[in-house]
């Protein structure tokens, strides 16, 4: 799916200093989904077009959340502008969505004249416009016809907006609207989606005349989430008083912040300076524990070449200093397999890993884990069944690919018998908000090696040969 940015600013190669992206370069980032590039297909003194191109992979589509049950297979999803290029423009073009320029500040705080084209759009042309022209845009929406052996529009169209805003405007209302008029979100929308739609309306979703269309599509139909939103725009449109400006708003970290700086806390407490990260998938983690620097050895392993490629160029590995690069390894290798690379490690890490291993596997990842590599500890993060209650509208489990999802006695239970089995101690605690009756979200183990060195498991292991699929939620 293809965005092209335009401006005839002068000089309106200035915009690349705004989007912090070279105009004589191609740039591509891995997203969740696929590729993502920016390039600049033409850019001169008078007349500069940023263009993003998004590459979807099909194979990384989750299901769709719908009745048809071939829409994970047969969808529009590689090629309508959707939810997927919003994720992609807060990916790419992040500094540039929060109005921050460090080169061209005062140009990034003007408005400037611009251009957007969306090739192909879902959506009427009617609503489209309502949703663009109270913003300051000139709309032109085109239905695209069907085949002509069919006849008649379809449910898409070509959109060209054009208008004097500042870009940080135009990049949120792009960011807000694409996913309103896909009305599809390709990802679990949860409490925290609020304070993204809050923040990237900042300033024009108050007032604008369609505020309520936008925030329960924008919040994929939860009729809770979206009655928080409009009761706090509502609030907003207030002026507060002089005590009350000056309060500083908290921040509310997301459960995978959460998560990481759970993880990060327990290597602190067992001082773990060298660490392996199992089921490292894009390298999530692996990212925070570059910046820890008690941490002197890491190590990535998965079982998926791809995801071991999108980590590397995520550490941005072959750009680090040679010092730097000796401290991080990516192997490929499957958790249900010994593997002597793995041993003599201080502390092995499998965040949000083991609900994605088969049960009948999940012995084998025992084995090759607890009995073979042997960690002086091992970290394991998994996901609160009990807590799913909160999740409006979510009826199964939170991922696609979950094999399973444990109770806080089921994860206790399986916890208490792999460390008596393999000479380890284990504590569980719970990360994010911790309710009285459900518990935290998320909980983590904890195990720490015993005095008792058990050298070798003599229990019947299994010996499966295929690979075990391990990939990280993030």
């Amino acid at each position: 799916m293809l965005l092209t940015l335009t401006t005839t600013h002068r000089p309106a190669t200035d915009l690349g200093y705004l989007l912090v992206k070279h105009p004589e370069k191609v740039h591509s980032f891995d997203v969740p989904t696929g590729t993502a590039y920016v390039m600049y297909p033409e850019a001169t003194e008078d007349r500069c077009t940023a263009a993003l191109l998004l590459d979807v992979d099909p194979r990384l589509l989750r299901a769709q959340r719908d009745a048809f049950e071939l829409s994970q297979y047969v969808n529009d999803r590689p090629y309508a502008a959707s939810s997927l290029l919003a994720s992609a423009l807060a990916k790419v073009v992040r500094s540039a969505l929060r109005g921050a320029s460090k080169d061209r500040p005062e140009l990034a705080a003007t408005p400037i004249p611009l251009e957007i084209h969306v090739p192909v759009l879902r959506g009427t042309t009617d609503l489209v416009t309502r949703l663009f022209t109270p913003l300051g845009w000139a709309v032109t929406a085109t239905p695209i016809p069907l085949e002509p052996k069919i006849g008649g529009d379809s449910r898409y169209v070509d959109l060209r907006l054009s208008g004097e805003l500042r870009l940080a405007d135009a990049l949120n209302h792009l960011y807000v609207l694409l996913p309103v008029l896909d009305d599809g979100k390709h990802y679990w929308v949860a409490p925290d989606e609020i304070e993204k739609l809050l923040r990237s309306g900042e300033g024009w979703l108050a007032g604008h005349p369609e505020k309520v269309l936008i925030a329960r599509r924008y919040l994929a139909h939860r009729k809770s989430l979206a009655t928080t939103a409009l009761q706090l725009l509502d609030a907003g449109e207030e002026p507060a008083t002089e005590e009350e400006a000056e309060l500083p708003v908290p921040r509310r970290a997301p459960l995978a912040e959460q998560r990481r700086d759970a993880v990060l806390a327990a290597l602190a407490e067992v001082a773990a300076t060298r660490v392996l990260d199992l089921g490292c998938g894009g390298g999530a983690l692996l990212t925070a524990l570059m910046k820890q620097r008690a941490i002197t050895e890491i190590v990535g392993a998965d079982v998926s070449s791809r995801a071991l490629e999108q980590a590397a160029r995520r550490l941005r590995l072959d750009r680090l200093p040679e010092r730097q690069q000796g401290r991080v390894k990516l192997i490929q290798t499957a958790l249900t397999y010994r593997d002597d690379r793995l041993r003599g490690f201080d502390a092995a890490v499998l965040m949000e890993v083991i609900e994605h291993v088969d049960l009948p596997r999940l012995p084998a990842l025992e084995t090759a884990v607890f009995g073979h590599a042997r960690p002086e500890a091992v970290i394991v993060t998994t996901p609160n069944a009990e807590y799913n209650v909160h999740y409006e509208g979510l009826t199964g489990m939170r991922h696609s690919d979950h094999r399973f999802e444990w109770t806080r006695a089921e994860f206790a239970g399986w916890a208490d018998r792999v460390a008596a089995e393999h000479g380890y101690t284990v504590t569980i605690r719970g990360v994010g908000d911790d309710h009285e009756v459900t518990g935290a979200p998320t909980q983590l183990a904890l195990f720490t090696k015993t005095e008792i060195t058990n050298t070798e498991n003599t229990k019947t292991e299994s010996t499966s040969t295929d690979f075990t699929r391990t990939e990280v939620s993030a």
